[in-house]
């Protein structure tokens, strides 16, 4: 019997891991407001979208900094103005192991996982590391001093 998000050959897909990036842009949306998201959750990017959360493009930290360097004024630049405008999304039905080849070929940290026509939330390569360790990190980590 088949499950949903689950394929054929019972590889575990992106809707299945718990995903840590729900952060989402708006194309209108002012360029500090976007720095100050990035920083305050620590995430490295997201995905801008329309208001029906179309997928329109993807913001990074280095698309802001890039933006700095040019001496360009974060206060006037929004989103449609610094994003990345190649469309690179994945499906809930997406592997974590295609979802990692994606990101490592295109050498990117995060991933826009689009559901009808809109972006649902995005997964990045600490998700997909973690859903591959299971639960053993927990574990392997009380034992382990990181200092």
């Amino acid at each position: 019997m088949a499950m949903p998000d689950v394929p054929v050959g019972g590889s575990k897909t992106v809707a299945q891991i718990d995903a840590t990036n729900a952060l989402k842009f708006y194309a209108e949306q002012n360029g500090l407001s976007i720095a100050a998201a990035l920083l305050s959750t620590h995430t490295v990017g997201a995905p801008v979208v329309d208001a029906n959360g179309a997928y329109l493009g993807f913001i990074n930290e280095w698309d802001v900094m890039k933006a700095l360097d040019l001496g360009r004024d974060l206060w006037r630049l929004q989103a449609q103005d610094i994003m990345r405008k190649d469309r690179l999304v994945i499906t809930p039905m997406t592997t974590i192991a295609e979802a990692a080849k994606i990101m490592e070929q295109h050498q990117v940290l995060n991933l826009p996982v689009e559901r009808d026509g809109a972006v649902a939330y995005s997964v990045s390569q600490h998700d997909l590391l973690r859903a591959q360790i299971g639960g053993h990190w927990e574990i392997l980590s009380r034992d382990v001093d990181f200092d």
